[in-house]
């Protein structure tokens, strides 16, 4: 059993994936034999998250999530504890497995209610698992749910917590909040996206101690990959300002200026050579004295061919007369923000963005889901109802790599598996820090990452940021674009490594 982490590259997969899986599975194995490793391997992460517990209420659905439900009893009981099991099944119509389960857990002396149980000091929600869908709770499992998310005790979903899609990360309303929850066989990319970081809490994996042939892995497939953190890259000794890039930020409109400066500040700070800002207010300052190192220069004095273009950081609509020339550069392009709106009602703009990929030229775009929705002639909701789908379709249509920003951001690219961040959390939810990932990703394709390791590695760097910063310290978009905080006695530095 591993619990996973925001450190290793993880294969995910979705329901049919799975069910493919498992089908493979179950071809070379006796029959019940996956349901009792599930069970097992239930009731022993039951006792690693909840040592101490007694009486142990596990509420099983009708199909096999609530099978495994059943077999973990089985073993809790063995275990000298105390499981008390509301099952809304039937064993003359359950599957043949959830009816073996059944057999052992009453053959065991597990205690079978109709009603859920006044006390318990750890519940086991096996209601619905993949089998479950979007429909809004009802009846049992709604009362069962409500009943989990007002107790104080832990929760230990099994494979995905009720009431949320295992491949969308959307949640039904009344859906399980669980502490922990125990991924069977696969990971799900709905556990780590969307709404599904909220809803599942930590994550674990059991892959019930089965190998599968090469060939059927590779036939499958995985759906997503969780990033990995990137590697360090040491920086040799005999090498200068000039071996590491120069990005060019662009944007920074009348009242936003700012917005170019925090995306210039982090692009320093994630480690490019030089960095130059073209602010959009003709009247604004020629030289930022908290960031010295920053060269602010008229867009239109700037060599954009020899650089890497960052643009839209506070564009507004100023941007837009300057997007044509941009994307027509051979220089890898980061489209944020304004500039992303811009191209959403301009077909032109469109196809300029288009033709890039014709020339294999790099172009990365960073939209929120609204903007992507935009992009997409869509809604924001129709984006987070499939935040995967929206991002491939992005990247496919636009030939683009795409950083679907939000809980668990996509980075897609055109004809790749996608992949999702499992770092960050809340306090990004910010004005600035969008900016502050702009730059960053800039910075690594001027190093001379690929597109895709240049957007993945700055939104794991990005959120791997903020989820080490010290609660007691406000997190702002300023100090996330340097990696520093001030507090009252020292400035702390974060490693970024």
């Amino acid at each position: 059993m591993l619990r996973i982490t925001a450190s290793a590259e993880h294969a995910l997969y979705d329901t049919a994936a799975t069910r493919r899986m498992e089908q493979a599975l179950q071809a070379n194995l006796p029959s019940h034999t996956l349901m009792q490793r599930a069970g097992l391997a239930v009731a022993r992460l039951a006792m690693a998250v909840a040592p101490h517990s007694q009486r142990i209420w596990l509420a099983c659905g009708p199909g096999n999530n609530g099978g495994d439900g059943l077999e973990a009893a089985v073993h809790l009981q063995q275990w000298g504890k105390k499981p008390i099991v509301t099952w809304l099944g039937n064993a003359d119509t359950a599957s043949s497995d959830a009816a073996k389960s059944y057999h052992r857990a009453r053959q065991a002396g597990v205690e079978f209610s109709e009603k859920m149980p006044q006390h318990f000091e750890l519940s086991v929600d096996g209601m619905l698992g993949l089998g479950g869908n979007l429909r809004p709770l009802a009846g049992q499992m709604l009362n069962w749910a409500t009943a989990m998310n007002v107790n104080t005790s832990p929760v230990l979903a099994i494979d995905i917590p009720t009431g949320l899609c295992a491949d969308t990360g959307v949640v039904t309303p009344n859906h399980v909040h669980a502490t922990h929850t125990l991924s069977l066989l696969t990971l799900k990319p709905g556990l780590f996206t969307a709404h599904g970081r909220d809803a599942s809490g930590t994550h674990w994996l059991d892959d019930l101690s089965t190998f599968l042939d090469e060939q059927d892995v590779s036939r499958i497939g995985p759906t997503a990959r969780l990033i990995g953190a990137p590697p360090q890259r040491p920086r040799r000794h005999a090498s200068h300002k000039g071996s590491y890039g120069d990005v060019a930020v662009i944007g920074g409109a009348r009242g936003m200026t700012g917005a170019a400066l925090l995306a210039g500040s982090a692009a320093l700070s994630a480690g490019a050579g030089r960095v130059f800002v073209g602010l959009l207010d003709e009247q604004a300052i020629t030289a930022d004295t908290n960031h010295p190192e920053l060269m602010i220069r008229p867009v239109d004095q700037l060599a954009l061919e020899s650089m890497t273009i960052v643009c839209g950081c506070g564009g507004g609509d100023a941007i837009e007369d300057w997007l044509k020339d941009m994307l027509r550069t051979s220089s890898p392009v980061v489209v944020d923000a304004d500039a992303l709106n811009s191209i959403a009602k301009n077909r032109q703009l469109q196809s300029h963005l288009m033709s890039r990929m014709n020339s294999a030229l790099t172009t990365v775009l960073t939209p929120h889901p609204l903007e992507a929705a935009r992009l997409l002639g869509g809604t924001a909701a129709e984006v987070q109802s499939h935040r995967l789908k929206a991002a491939t379709t992005l990247a496919e249509q636009f030939g683009c790599i795409v950083v679907l920003k939000g809980s668990g951001t996509v980075v897609a690219a055109p004809g790749q598996t996608p992949l999702i961040n499992p770092t960050g959390n809340a306090r990004l939810a910010a004005p600035g820090t969008g900016d502050v990932l702009a730059g960053m990703i800039g910075a690594g394709l001027a190093m001379g990452l690929t597109g895709i390791e240049a957007a993945a590695s700055a939104v794991f760097q990005h959120g791997r940021l903020a989820d080490q910063w010290p609660a007691d310290l406000p997190l702002t978009a300023g100090a996330l674009a340097t990696g520093r905080m001030h507090s009252n006695d020292a400035l702390k530095t974060l490693d970024r490594h």
